[in-house]
């Protein structure tokens, strides 16, 4: 007897002992952990949103802010009736009863988001409330305070505070910052304990970005844009302003325009940014791309002669001039001046596709230019030798802006590098990242991408350019005491494998011609006027955007050049 107790008792006190170092074990050696995965199974930890960066125009003013607004979430284990809560809240939501609670038995622990950007009504209907469980939180907000003015360039956010479209989307990384965190311990119902700990890690609010757009600039191209389209019944059209010298996009207007502030109301092919992601067959505008070409190679000079009838057999094709007249013996000038489709078929094809495709190629012409922007096109333009048949009559046709496709941000470009002496500029949105503080974060130089021409070319090209507006289809666009050149285009629209009745009416220039300012392109699409030709309809709008653009940025204008 005395034995088995004895063996019983050591038996006792050799569990007692294990259970002791066991414990010591746990509270002692393993208590740093232990301590630490309870204050992680307390702590309930939230986001802290940064304030997102806004957008600027080169002078300073606000295209784009974040505001804070209500948003509502609920903690379920707070609810009473999830039921009738959700019955309460759903007039003043976007979803429906059965939606609501759904969603709050869905998060049996923590919390669960049910709207975010509520208006100041709804916010204070739902604070009256006063419902068990569900709370108001303020949360930035993206406002666009001048409503449509540069929509397609700004683009659109979406509720979570993330760019989504343009260039909210292309600088997202540097525009939304760094969220933050706060962490206070609740108990197992989401309760908040008294006394408990808390850590709070602020959050680092996004950059600002400081376009090159002058919203005035701006204005002026999206007035006189809007007035052409609905004056033409065109279905889009386009204003393009750019400073020749550095790239940088001062204006870029497409109407029809939406509001980013209520984005899903218009279709995706109302935001979309055209003026970036859409190539067209460019027409007579091309042209002074292949002006610049034969000079540059030597193929014509200014009094060079041809003889330009009502059409041409050239290659196994007829090639036509755009009103069917024949002009008899002509200089190349004339030929700029009267827009000659038959003139400009014969100087491609003296030149060939080995020549002539890689000066286009150096305007940019079939690349991308590396704009900062999203989803930019690249053009098509084909090489030499990639056409099987017929490929006499193809260069021939791409010698007047058939046949080859560009953007309507690769022509203004390409413009601009006979306004900048024959060089060839990235264009560029964005020129300055700042800090929340308005601290320089990052600055944009200009960039040439190459030269397209020589100076002395392009000098050439840019009196050729200016008679076009003096002497030929580009009168419309004349602006006493700044002395613009240009050139217009009509290009028939392709449809289904042939060219059909639709017409693309534009003008590209610059201004002054001796010393360039600004270059603008208008570009109307398929307007449902009688007449559709770019001298007539595009000109115009021309004149008007760059008198008014140059008039505000102070550039005088002079007696003579």
């Amino acid at each position: 007897m005395r034995r088995r107790t004895a063996v019983i008792f050591v038996l006792l006190v050799l569990c007692s002992l294990g259970l002791v170092g066991r414990l010591a074990y746990l509270q002692i050696i393993r208590h740093g952990h232990y301590s630490e995965l309870a204050v992680a199974q307390r702590m309930r930890p939230r986001v802290v949103d940064p304030q997102r960066g806004s957008i600027l125009d080169r002078n300073y003013k606000t295209l784009a802010i974040s505001i804070g607004a209500d948003a509502v979430y609920a903690i379920p284990a707070r609810i009473g009736d999830l039921k009738q809560t959700a019955q309460l809240l759903a007039p003043y939501l976007s979803l429906t009863a059965a939606e609501i609670e759904e969603r709050l038995r869905s998060q049996t622990s923590g919390s669960v988001w049910l709207a975010r950007k509520l208006t100041p009504e709804q916010a204070e209907t739902i604070r009256d409330l006063k419902l068990p469980g569900i709370y108001l939180v303020e949360r930035p907000q993206r406002y666009y305070p001048n409503g449509t003015l540069a929509a397609h360039v700004l683009g659109i956010t979406g509720i979570d505070n993330q760019g989504l479209e343009g260039l909210e989307y292309y600088y997202d990384e540097y525009l939304r910052g760094t969220p933050g965190r706060l962490a206070a311990e609740a108990d197992a119902a989401a309760r908040l304990i008294p006394g408990g700990d808390a850590a709070y890690q602020p959050p680092i609010d996004g950059y600002d970005l400081v376009l090159a757009l002058d919203s005035v600039i701006q204005h002026i191209a999206e007035s006189e844009i809007r007035r052409a389209v609905e004056d033409t019944g065109s279905e889009r059209g386009i204003v393009l302003v750019m400073n020749p010298r550095t790239g940088e996009i001062l204006a870029s207007a497409v109407y029809p325009c939406f509001d980013p502030n209520n984005y899903s109301a218009y279709s995706l092919e109302t935001r979309r940014n055209v003026v970036v992601t859409d190539q067209f067959e460019p027409g007579s505008t091309f042209k002074v791309i292949t002006a610049g070409a034969a000079l540059e190679l030597g193929v014509v000079a200014e009094e060079s002669r041809f003889l330009s009838g009502p059409s041409l057999q050239i290659g196994g094709g007829t090639i036509r001039n755009w009103d069917g007249r024949a002009r008899g013996d002509v200089t190349f000038q004339q030929a700029l001046e009267t827009s000659d489709n038959i003139v400009f078929a014969q100087v491609a094809v003296e030149m060939g596709p080995e020549r002539f495709y890689p000066i286009i190629r150096a305007f940019g012409i079939g690349s991308r230019l590396g704009v900062d922007f999203p989803g930019e096109a690249r053009g098509s333009v084909v090489a030499p030798g990639e056409v099987k048949f017929g490929e006499e009559i193809r260069w021939a046709n791409i010698g007047f802006g058939q046949g080859i496709a560009l953007t309507p941000l690769q022509l203004i470009t390409a413009v601009s590098a006979v306004a900048n002496g024959g060089v060839v500029m990235r264009p560029r949105f964005v020129t300055e990242i700042r800090d929340s503080q308005g601290r320089l974060v990052e600055r944009f130089e200009p960039e040439p991408l190459g030269r397209a021409l020589s100076a002395a070319t392009a000098q050439r090209l840019s009196a050729l350019l200016r008679s076009v507006v003096v002497n030929g289809g580009g009168r419309q666009a004349e602006i006493p005491g700044y002395f613009p050149a240009g050139k217009t285009g009509t290009a028939e629209v392709p449809e289904r494998g042939r060219y059909g009745d639709e017409r693309i009416s534009s003008f590209v220039g610059y201004a002054p011609v001796d010393d360039p300012a600004l270059a603008a392109l208008v570009i109307l699409y398929k307007p449902q006027t009688e007449v559709r030709y770019g001298s007539v309809l595009a000109a115009p709008v021309f004149r008007e955007v760059m008198e008014q653009s140059l008039n505000h940025l102070g550039v005088e204008r002079r007696r003579s050049k």
